[in-house]
């Protein structure tokens, strides 16, 4: 599949009409087609235990602005001392196993199951999901996944196994998508992590309309990076 995003939808109601708790549609098989339409309309899958697959486009978005981008000192120094090197889309597989074994304060189990870990990896076998890889020699130490779709990248889920690889992989994702063009991106939560960054909670329909803005100049931007750097 070459296309950037979705023209119409056809299996997802319109993300503006939602269900508690944000959720537009249930029980929807996680395609590639239907996660290139959901993204194509700020749609999201989030699994929950014991509940069919729920998707959803929640009232209050996460985004992360690059104009208000923050990275500490301290991190800077610790990214100096660290000396990693980064990859795009060398090893999904692994970073996305990374992440759903990775421990998260105050949880229990994981979000990204089996089902969705292959459902992604057909997505980026399609050209839509992407991953940021961060090394120590030959050892992968932390990584993120996200999607590309609509000139928006929504990223989804971070690891690390050295202090601080996951926060090494936001910067270099970051750096990486200014250097593209790019001004914001999507994080549809605020997590404590992404908050020290500067991201912040924005309306479903500002993140909506910014989604349509994005659509009229969004562009293909990840062959050239799916290298080691």
């Amino acid at each position: 599949m070459s296309e950037l995003y979705a023209l119409k939808r056809k299996t997802f109601p319109s993300p503006l009409y939602t269900l508690d708790a944000g959720i537009v549609a249930v029980s929807v098989e996680p395609t590639v087609e239907n996660l290139l339409e959901a993204y194509s309309f700020g749609i999201f899958p989030w699994p929950h235990e014991g509940m069919p697959l729920l998707w959803f486009c929640p009232d209050q978005r996460g985004v992360l602005d690059f104009s208000e981008f923050h990275v500490s000192k301290k991190l800077r120094k610790e990214l100096q001392k660290a000396a990693f090197t980064y990859s795009w889309d060398r090893n999904f597989s692994q970073v996305m196993r990374g992440c759903q074994q990775a421990a998260r304060a105050g949880e229990s189990g994981t979000w990204i199951t089996d089902e969705l870990i292959e459902a992604y990896e057909r997505f980026h076998a399609a050209g839509y999901a992407h991953s940021v890889e961060v090394w120590q020699g030959a050892d992968l130490v932390g990584g993120l996944y996200g999607v590309y779709v609509a000139g928006v990248f929504s990223a989804e889920s971070m690891f690390f196994k050295v202090s601080p690889a996951s926060k090494a992989a936001v910067v270099f994702c970051v750096e990486f998508l200014k250097g593209e063009g790019l001004e914001w991106m999507d994080v549809q939560m605020v997590s404590a992590v992404s908050k020290q960054f500067g991201a912040k909670y924005i309306s479903k329909n500002d993140f909506l309309r910014r989604l349509e803005r994005e659509k009229k100049k969004a562009r293909a931007i990840f062959p050239a990076a799916s290298q080691k750097r």
